[in-house]
């Protein structure tokens, strides 16, 4: 079915003609001198004008930097205006490359010289290819600019995974994915996304039956009737999530920091997923789909990157002030196989994050002068994660953890390397998302097989809008201490968003104390748990 009685979201202004300012302090946008441009003045049938089907992102903020994305429908040039007044009383203005399909028609500017601890107001639009005095309405939104060095402005921010798993996508009679909204009516400065974007794997039907015999109706559309080959199906569940109310007031008002697992290609797969059992794929090269899927979440995510490999990388770090720095991971592009994992020594075959990823990381963080240094992990480090069995019907494993709960082996004698090299660094914490239910566990190297790491913090949320599944078991590797859990009651698996175990987390940095506080929020935004980290001295 179609979006029914789809409806402008409530941050577009309508409108024709309007009148710019001209650009001002070191802006950038491809294609953007800094100079004044005329103003769309035709007033033009709405056939003729381009649209924003899908409103902006706004991605990686940095240091007088955001990213701006948006996406047309048709061939045109992209335009963005911002002013540190909802009023627009002085807006400066980008302009930006022109949106082909090429692209799926999308597009980003990234604006430059923006001052710190500002709200920053924005005005998107799209003028149209052919004629440039034909322009889009306008998606109007916000964001806060990074704090000011002297750190007074508390740090906020939340984080997720798994949007539109398990066949439960948008279902409009539930008020849609409304954890978003529960997300964004917190006021986070920005989101950060584990992972799972989108199930490029998982079809999408108008009716499920969930627990209790009640019925999920979904919006559905070709692209995600089933599993992603094309391109386009590719792209097309990206749209998909788009389509969502929540998602759109979201997208407008918070900032993102997108990282990549498994489901952006198919179900946990690494460079050797081998597909050919799997009836529902035509496409059965695996590295194809990798292509495709990297290629659509590169259109898609509100991220700064060029034409170059260096500046398509997932992994990166994301400077938030003088109180926080985020390290993103990509644990996904540079493992080896899902494997028994019980190599006795460190291989290409055990590798999870990779030698290259692994001494960025370290690196990172010995050069990090925040206070907290945040890693945004994709997996668990300590859960166990299965992927079925392997042709002698031994366990095979999706994440680090490999059950055998001694001395590290597999993926888990990279992770001990990692862990040795960084502990002498302070107020390291680790989130992560990909199991469907929230918990906290405590790390810690007094009751671990291997000891020589110092001990910290890692914090589970999710899912967003999928199935909820778990509890998992923990590897006794790293000494994982189950502080808190949240998830289905025993024996219940792959519980829709009626049942309520959607999860996000919040932390919240005092400027005062430095004080690091963690919330685990449930789809309502009532938190179900609560701690605060003292910074070490």
């Amino acid at each position: 079915m179609t979006h029914p009685g789809y409806t402008r979201r409530r941050f577009l202004t309508h409108t024709g003609a309007f009148t710019v300012g001209t650009a001002a302090f070191g802006l950038a946008g491809c294609g953007g001198s800094g100079s004044s441009t005329a103003a769309p003045t035709i007033i033009a049938s709405e056939s003729e004008r381009p649209k924003l089907p899908y409103g902006f992102q706004i991605g990686d903020i940095a240091d007088g930097r955001a990213v701006v994305w948006a996406r047309s429908d048709r061939p045109a040039r992209m335009r963005v205006e911002f002013d540190t007044t909802e009023s627009f009383l002085n807006p400066r203005q980008v302009i930006g490359p022109t949106a082909t399909e090429a692209s799926d028609f999308t597009s980003r500017i990234e604006l430059t010289g923006l001052p710190s601890g500002e709200k920053i107001f924005l005005r998107v639009a799209y003028d149209s290819a052919t004629d440039l005095k034909i322009g889009s309405e306008l998606a109007t939104g916000s964001f806060r600019t990074l704090p000011s060095p002297d750190g007074k402005r508390p740090v906020r921010f939340v984080w997720s995974g798994d949007t539109a798993g398990q066949g439960w996508g948008i279902n409009t009679g539930f008020g849609g994915m409304k954890i978003y909204e529960a997300m964004r009516k917190r006021q986070p400065d920005f989101f950060v996304h584990s992972g799972d974007n989108i199930y490029a794997d998982g079809p999408i039907s108008a009716e499920v039956k969930a627990e209790n015999n009640r019925i999920w109706k979904n919006i559905v559309t070709p692209e995600v009737s089933k599993v992603a080959e094309t391109l386009n199906e590719f792209r097309g569940r990206y749209r998909y999530n788009m389509m969502d109310e929540n998602i759109c007031r979201f997208n407008a008002e918070v900032p993102q920091i997108w990282q990549w697992d498994d489901h952006e290609v198919t179900n946990n797969w690494s460079a050797s997923k081998d597909l050919s059992a799997d009836t529902r794929y035509t496409e059965k090269n695996i590295q194809t789909l990798i292509a495709r899927g990297k290629q659509a979440f590169l259109e898609y995510a509100p991220m700064r990157w060029g034409d170059q490999p260096e500046s398509q990388r997932v992994y990166r770090r994301i400077p938030y002030g003088p109180l926080l720095d985020v390290f993103v991971l990509d644990m996904r592009s540079y493992r080896g196989p899902n494997s028994t994992n019980l190599q006795a020594v460190e291989s290409d075959a055990s590798a999870f994050l990779g030698a290259t990823q692994v001494k960025w990381l370290k690196d990172s963080l010995s050069q990090s002068t925040a206070t907290w240094k945040v890693i945004a992990a994709d997996m668990p480090i300590g859960l166990h994660v299965p992927d079925g069995k392997d042709a002698n019907g031994t366990a095979r494993w999706e994440a680090i953890a490999n059950g055998n709960d001694g001395v590290p082996l597999g993926r888990e004698i990279e992770i001990a390397g990692l862990l040795r090299d960084i502990k002498s660094i302070k107020n390291v914490v680790w989130i992560t998302a990909d199991v469907h239910y929230c918990a906290a566990h405590y790390y810690d190297s007094a009751q671990a097989q291997f000891t020589d790491f110092s001990p910290f913090w890692e914090f589970v949320a999710g899912p967003l809008n999928a199935g909820t599944f778990g509890p998992n078991a923990l590897d006794a590797t790293f000494g994982p201490q189950l502080k808190f859990q949240k998830a289905p009651p025993t024996g219940q698996t792959n519980l829709s968003p009626f049942a309520g175990f959607q999860f996000f987390g919040e932390v919240n940095i005092d400027p005062q104390t430095k004080a690091f506080t963690i919330d685990l929020r449930d789809l309502e935004g009532v938190s179900v748990y609560s701690n605060t980290l003292p910074p070490a001295a």
